[in-house]
């Protein structure tokens, strides 16, 4: 599979990925500002990418803004936080027509571009601090989400999974923040916040489209040039297991929600990464998996069984919704899933299946503009940068006996388990 190669240029103030490619009709523009996960100043980062597209000291209100964007042909804005690893990285996202598709040769991208640098760099100031009116209201909405999450089961248990898990660890703060912070954040704190935000966090620019590469090359400048980009990166912890927590909590639930962590001691960029994509597909990523076959249609046990790893540190994260009397037999199914794949009980046609399967999910991810982005951030933040077709052949090249490799290096550390007031366990 071949993609656009991607130009990376060390500019003032922040990092310029160009990537010209003819296989979009519109031009996306990513930006990404990161700094290390810490207690302190998380709330902050929940709120901000909300605060900040909502209005400009040009464009003052929502509706005024709005226009903005529908003016440039509907161009679209959106934003989120997200943990990497033990970093935080607030992504800021515009999708703009191409002009070369237009009658009138209108120079959209450089106005869009503009307007991107208003929200990143301009926003609505009142007085010392952000506009009252929007900090309370996307208060209130992060309130709502903060306390909704208890609501959602399945994320309310893999939330405290992780608050056992990673305990101490950065890993296990929060990315909506904490209800607890938001008396104290003002609009003048937040402002505060984001212009230490703006100074010094890591900031990556993405722009993929079919575009005029010496163009953006001259005109990035305009927008996203600062004084410094210097790199802050934390590197994740990596605790060995001492031996394996068992949490149990009780809620007005009907459905247990029975969540296991285990650590890889594997992340992106390591030579074993691929091993682990290939492990995981047959142990629970795919609807094939050993969890589902067994746990679920086999023995009829659990709603849903599956398993995810997150790739910047090193957890295997396996998920159940199982009846509350059955605990003591879906964990027993659960971990002698593990142990097949640790003794090799899956066979060669698994793994060449799951490959086809992983080699699919990722050109389907890099199908995408936004997917093609997110893989070629995770490559630079683990430094371990190499094309597509690459990533590929390593993918191609894992054998049974790497995935067997793999599997012995897998250790349980948590079991979660959220059941009902009068459920067992």
């Amino acid at each position: 599979m071949k993609i656009t190669e991607e130009k990376l240029l060390n500019k003032q103030g922040y990092r310029l990925h160009i990537l010209p490619t003819k296989k979009y009709k519109t031009i996306t523009i990513v930006a990404k500002f990161k700094a290390p996960l810490k207690r302190e100043g998380i709330t902050e980062r929940a709120l901000l990418p909300h605060v900040l597209q909502k209005a400009t000291n040009e464009h003052p209100n929502v509706r005024s803004l709005q226009s903005a964007l529908e003016n440039l042909y509907g161009t679209a804005l959106s934003s989120d936080g997200s943990k990497k690893g033990e970093n935080h990285v607030i992504s800021f996202r515009m999708e703009v027509v191409n002009e070369a598709y237009l009658n009138d040769q209108e120079p959209i991208l450089e106005e869009a571009l503009k307007l991107f640098n208003e929200v990143l760099f301009d926003p609505k100031k009142v007085g010392e601090g952000f506009d009252p009116e929007i900090v309370n209201r996307e208060k209130q909405t992060l309130e709502q989400k903060i306390t909704s999450i208890k609501d959602d089961k399945m994320s309310y248990a893999n939330m405290r999974l992780m608050d056992h898990m990673c305990e101490e660890e950065p890993y296990a703060l929060h990315v909506h923040g904490y209800l607890e912070d938001m008396p104290e954040i003002t609009p003048e704190k937040l402002y505060e916040y984001y212009q230490s935000m703006i100074a010094g966090d890591m900031l990556d620019v993405y722009v993929i489209g079919d575009l005029d590469e010496s163009f953006i090359e001259k005109v990035a400048d305009d927008y996203f040039t600062r004084d410094q980009n210097e790199d802050n990166d934390q590197v994740s912890t990596i605790k060995k297991v001492k031996q394996v927590n068992e949490v149990v909590e009780r809620e007005e639930v009907n459905q247990g929600k029975l969540h296991m962590g285990y650590r890889t001691y594997t992340k992106f960029g390591d030579d074993d990464y691929y091993a682990l994509q290939i492990f995981n597909g047959i142990f629970g990523g795919f609807p094939s998996s050993k969890l589902f076959m067994n746990v679920r249609e086999k023995h009829s046990l659990a709603y849903y069984a599956a398993s995810r790893f997150e790739s910047h540190k090193g957890l295997l994260l396996v998920f159940s919704g199982i009846d509350p009397k059955d605990y003591d037999q879906a964990k027993s199914i659960i971990l002698e899933q593990m142990e097949a794949m640790k003794n090799g009980d899956f066979s060669e046609e698994q793994v060449e299946e799951t490959k086809q399967q992983v080699i699919n999910q990722l050109q389907e991810t890099m199908d995408n503009a936004n997917g093609l982005i997110e893989v070629l951030y995770h490559q630079m933040i683990s430094g371990a940068e190499m094309p597509a077709n690459e990533l590929i052949d390593h993918i191609k090249k894992v054998s049974k006996q790497d995935v067997i490799d793999m599997a012995n290096k897998i250790e349980l550390d948590t079991v979660y388990f959220l059941t009902s007031k009068e459920g067992g366990e």
